[in-house]
């Protein structure tokens, strides 16, 4: 089994963890802004931003200073004592760090091509970079390597993360992932027709779109016992289509199947399901229905993005962050909010909260479904109850 023994998070719900579970707990995101600084033609559209100030990138690792690294060593900077310890333990060979994103550095080129306002080197917007980007600045000689997978990049690295430990190749992995806020994801996802032009709706009738957001989170894996556990996973594909989920969702049910098989549970043994609900049409009408296939109505459910927006590649480790912030925190289980448009009684019944509820049974699972139907499942539990 493989212990999580440190998390670090930023995102529009908060700088920190402290911030973040405040916020959690009053269902509030500072970060959840409109703006018409990135779509083509001032379109206006909502953003989650993350407010605070980033720490800088070191000169001598100027040529991988893009937000995505700054927010990666924002998140860092939240667990180095622990990072710093497990190092020390174990030695740089054998810590290796597994990195989930979608955008890298394309915000920091597409600026240098719009107005060469700053310095720029290629090595900034390689998918590869952030890995390599944290090896250098903690000084590790072990696996480092990212994932790209759209939308399951960072749940796939968590799980690709807890591998390497089991393969033996590693004694301590950290993971998790980062995305920034570019003009290249929100115009093309804008001529998709995803991208809704208010914070979006998760799950209502009105649902038109997703709100993109910026975030990282990391977190630190090992055997060692701890109090939260990653309990299992599942990983599948539908290759059914490029941007559409399965009619069915057999990827998705795959999935969540595996991650259940995996952790030697059954579905009533889960407390509580954070939901993909990115707020298109069809995501959230399938995930709704294979939710309730497996899970009935009985089993808590909500997605989250209508707080964080959908952080692409960060998705899965933000997610993962929020459920062990769940895990080890009193905190009510976040409802879905239909403030601003009701249910959608279309869908299928699954769970979804429409007040907050404490966790019962300390047991979460949580999906990141993507592009080409590359779909991931984590499922995080308390493990001293």
């Amino acid at each position: 089994m493989m212990f999580i023994s440190a998390v670090g998070m930023l995102s529009a719900l908060g700088n920190n963890l402290d911030e973040t579970a405040d916020n959690l707990r009053r269902g509030v995101a500072p970060g959840m802004q409109p703006g018409q600084q990135w779509l083509i033609g001032n379109k206006p559209c909502w953003a989650g931003q993350v407010t605070g100030d980033l720490p800088p990138v070191p000169t001598s690792l100027s040529a991988h200073d893009t937000r995505n690294n700054r927010l990666l060593l924002a998140a860092l900077a939240q667990i180095r004592p622990e990072v710093d310890a497990a190092i020390a333990r174990v030695g740089r060979q054998r810590v290796a760090i597994v990195l989930g994103t979608s955008t890298s550095g394309v915000d920091e080129g597409d600026r240098h091509i719009s107005d060469g306002s700053r310095p720029f080197h290629y090595a900034m917007q390689e998918l590869g970079d952030p890995s390599r980007f944290l090896a250098a600045t903690l000084g590790l000689h072990g696996p480092a390597y990212t994932i790209s997978t759209a939308c399951s990049s960072s749940a796939r690295a968590v799980l690709s993360g807890a591998r390497l430990i089991a393969a033996g190749l590693a004694d301590v992995a950290l993971v998790g992932g980062a995305d920034s806020l570019s003009r290249m994801p929100m115009n093309g996802f804008d001529s998709l027709e995803s991208l809704s032009a208010r914070r979006c709706v998760p799950f209502s009738s009105e649902r038109d779109g997703i709100t993109i957001g910026e975030g990282a989170a990391l977190m630190l894996l090992t055997r060692e016992p701890q109090p939260v556990a990653l309990l299992g996973g599942g990983e599948s594909s539908d290759a059914w289509h490029m941007s559409a989920p399965h009619p069915q969702g057999e990827g998705a049910q795959r999935a969540m199947e595996m991650a259940l098989r995996t952790a030697q549970l059954t579905p009533q043994q889960i407390g509580y399901i954070n939901l993909h609900g990115t707020a298109t049409r069809l995501n959230d009408e399938i995930e709704a229905g294979v939710v309730q296939r497996m899970f009935g109505d009985s089993v808590p459910a909500s997605s989250t993005k209508h707080l964080t927006g959908h952080t692409l590649g960060a998705a899965g480790i933000c997610e993962a962050a929020l459920s062990w912030l769940l895990l080890t925190r009193a905190l009510p289980l976040p409802q879905q909010d239909f403030s601003q448009s009701p249910l959608d009684s279309s869908l299928p019944p699954c769970g979804l909260l429409h007040t907050g509820a404490p966790l019962s049974t300390p047991v979460i699972l949580s999906n990141s479904f993507a592009f080409g139907g590359n779909n991931a499942c984590l499922i995080l539990g308390r493990c001293d109850e």
